[in-house]
């Protein structure tokens, strides 16, 4: 008797040990998943990017109009062309009513009939991109609503090759966002932020890009931001409104927030709210106008708006081949 309840105690013992065991083990187990789940989230942790980003504004195609050949869309003389553009907005900006200006260029217009003009523009909004409209809006511009274009001209040979080509001309904004510029007025505190340093800068989707910014000091008290700013979209880009220059590329900007504009001094190689692109290149500098507070020591978010003209050429070669 004795024995047995010796043996069940031995038993009883071992079971509750394997039973600690089991309970360790969960127990590790489920604080590894926790301190991995913990890991990751504090990678992802930081500054959540306030734009959808992305180098294209708006890009711009023929419609398919027919069949192939050698590369070069084909029709017979007898037949009508058309000639229509799908216009799909791929950055942040939205494209207002008649802000697309669209010239049809490379052919003789007293060639064809059923050509209705020359230039057109957009008759309806086209929306940029967002979370909830990730794809972006889109329109057509139909130089032959009529159905099509038909070529006039004798064709002498087998066919004549026409080269039509568009250029489109658009009003465009970038919305650059640094969210952690450092107000610091004694450089020797490591407190919170540093001032000497490259800041996380986030940009629009745009042809238009800011690409990096600086921070640096800028006398006693004060600093200042220096903005990089890229033609990253292959156009071409001026001021809003003014005439497009082979020689150079100009962009217009502004400080934000409204509240800040009065506290700094912003200007580009001496100019203030505009700036030309040396090698697609144009570099902004902001400096703080009147020194900080005795030891001032925050971060604020300060942004950068470019607005612009920008300017694209796509080109799309037509055989006519002569009825048989």
């Amino acid at each position: 008797m004795n024995e047995k309840l010796k043996i069940s105690g031995v038993h009883k013992i071992s079971n509750f040990m394997n039973n600690r065991k089991y309970i360790f083990a969960l127990f590790a187990v489920s604080l590894l998943f926790l301190m991995t789940a913990c890991e990751e989230e504090d990678g992802d942790m930081g500054i959540p990017e306030p734009f959808q980003g992305g180098s294209q504004g708006l890009t711009a195609e023929f419609e398919e109009i027919g069949p192939v050949e050698e590369g070069e869309y084909f029709f017979y003389e007898d037949e009508v062309i058309p000639m229509q553009m799908i216009f799909k907005n791929k950055g942040e900006e939205n494209v207002d009513i008649g802000d697309l200006v669209v010239e049809l260029k490379g052919i003789l217009l007293a060639d064809f009939s059923g050509i209705v003009s020359g230039v057109l523009s957009n008759n309806e909004l086209i929306e940029g991109i967002s979370e909830f409209n990730p794809e972006g809006g889109e329109t057509i511009i139909d130089f032959t609503p009529t159905g099509g274009a038909s070529y006039l001209q004798e064709i002498s040979g087998t066919h004549y090759t026409i080269n039509p080509f568009i250029v489109y001309t658009y009003a465009y904004s970038t919305k650059a966002l640094v969210p952690e510029v450092c107000f610091k007025e004694n450089l020797r505190d490591e407190r919170l932020c540093n001032v000497r340093e490259t800041k996380e800068v986030f940009s629009s989707g745009a042809p238009i890009q800011v690409i990096s910014v600086e921070e640096e000091t800028a006398g006693t008290g004060k600093i200042a931001l220096t903005f990089e700013v890229d033609n990253v979209g292959g156009g071409e880009v001026t001021t809003p409104g003014a005439e497009f220059n082979p020689s150079y590329e100009q962009i217009a900007y502004r400080l934000e927030p409204i509240t800040e504009r009065a506290n700094w001094e912003c200007t580009a190689a001496g100019r203030e709210n505009e700036a030309r692109l040396v090698d697609g290149r144009a570099t902004i500098r902001c400096r703080l106008l009147n020194p900080l507070e005795e030891d001032a020591l925050y971060t604020k978010a300060i942004g950068l708006i470019v607005n612009y003209d920008y300017r694209d050429v796509v080109q799309q070669k037509i055989r006519i081949k002569k009825a048989i």
